[in-house]
C-alpha cells in the first residue's frame, strides 16, 4: 500500500509542476514540457529519499529496496515522458 501511495505522490508532484508552469509561465506546450524536465530530477530525488528511508529506518537492504525504487520512479516518470512526447508532437500555441 505504501508503494501505491508514493507513486500517487509522484503523480501529484507532476500535476503540481504542470499547474505551476501553466500559472507562472502561461499557455502553450513549451511551459508544460519544461515542467516535465523539472519534474523528472525532482521525482528522482523524491524516490531516492523514499529508498533511503526504507534502508535506514525500515531496515531493508539496498538490494531489497532497489526494485521498489525503480518501480516508484519509473511509473510517474514514464507517464511524464509519454506526456512530454505527446506535447512535443502537438503544435505549440501561445
Amino acid at each position: 500500500m505504501h508503494t501505491v501511495l508514493v507513486i500517487l505522490g509522484g503523480f501529484a508532484l507532476l500535476a503540481l509542476c504542470l499547474l505551476a508552469a501553466r500559472v507562472l509561465v502561461g499557455p502553450g506546450t513549451a511551459p508544460l514540457r519544461s515542467a516535465i524536465r523539472i519534474f523528472l530530477p525532482l521525482w528522482l530525488i523524491g524516490a531516492g529519499i523514499n529508498m533511503a528511508v526504507g534502508v535506514i529506518h525500515a531496515g531493508y537492504s539496498v538490494a531489497e529496496e532497489l526494485p521498489i525504487f525503480l518501480l516508484i520512479f519509473a511509473v510517474p516518470a514514464a507517464f511524464a515522458l509519454a506526456l512530454g512526447w505527446i506535447l512535443s508532437r502537438t503544435r505549440s500555441t501561445p
